[in-house]
């Protein structure tokens, strides 16, 4: 009888501690989810600000898109300079077991937070309409951001090395554009041409697959059909 009432009393203070953890865990969540939401409507409210003047011109989704993108990439540039000349000191890293080069040392280390960073934007500020899941809206996400990086790496070979191979084949760019050269003129074009592409793929892409609205549309469909 004695063993059985200590039993009984462990099992109840586990009880009580479960339930605590519990209750923390929900008290965690719902403040977590206070100041995300606190932080989106801040982060709406300056981007609707800003798009006033293009609402005649531009839809209000492109705008975002656009905005949050360029947000984002800005995050990107600042933290691979910071990474790539502070934090490696523009050395090669060594593991111990493979050694990195500075850039792709920065590179690996920021993406992660950008990544994230660009999801969380795209989800709760750009294509809010979006009924699908979050985990597949993350793996969707993913997949794009792949898609992305091939894209970007097989058209900056394709404008490098087949297109402007020959930098030389347009007459003006005999001539100095800011002291630089035929082939970095040849390059810097490459660039451009591939984020603008690549830039459209991302919109299209987000739009129809990582933040489809499709079952949302289907069921406005049955709605109204109902109706």
């Amino acid at each position: 009888m004695y063993n059985f009432q200590i039993i009984k009393s462990s099992n109840h203070r586990i009880f009580k501690l479960s339930i605590v953890n519990r209750q923390s865990k929900i008290i965690l969540y719902f403040c977590a989810d206070f100041m995300l939401r606190k932080i989106r409507d801040i982060i709406l409210a300056v981007v609707d600000w800003f798009y006033k003047p293009f609402r005649r011109f531009i839809p209000q989704t492109i705008f975002r898109y656009g905005f949050t993108g360029g947000m984002n990439t800005l995050l990107d540039i600042i933290l691979y300079y910071v990474l790539y000349n502070y934090a490696f000191g523009a050395s090669n890293v060594d593991l111990g077991f493979i050694v990195i080069s500075p850039h792709i040392a920065a590179f690996i280390t920021e993406f992660p937070i950008t990544f994230t960073i660009g999801f969380l934007l795209a989800k709760y500020i750009t294509f809010t309409a979006s009924t699908l899941q979050g985990y597949r809206q993350l793996i969707r996400y993913g997949l794009t951001v792949c898609g992305s990086i091939m894209l970007n790496y097989l058209l900056l070979k394709l404008f490098n090395e087949v297109v402007f191979v020959d930098a030389d084949f347009i007459g003006f760019w005999n001539c100095s554009f800011f002291g630089m050269t035929n082939k970095e003129i040849a390059a810097m074009l490459s660039k451009i041409i591939t984020t603008a592409l690549v830039i459209v793929y991302s919109y299209f892409m987000q739009m129809y697959f990582s933040f489809s609205q499709r079952q949302r549309e289907e069921v406005e469909k049955i709605e109204n059909t109902e109706e």
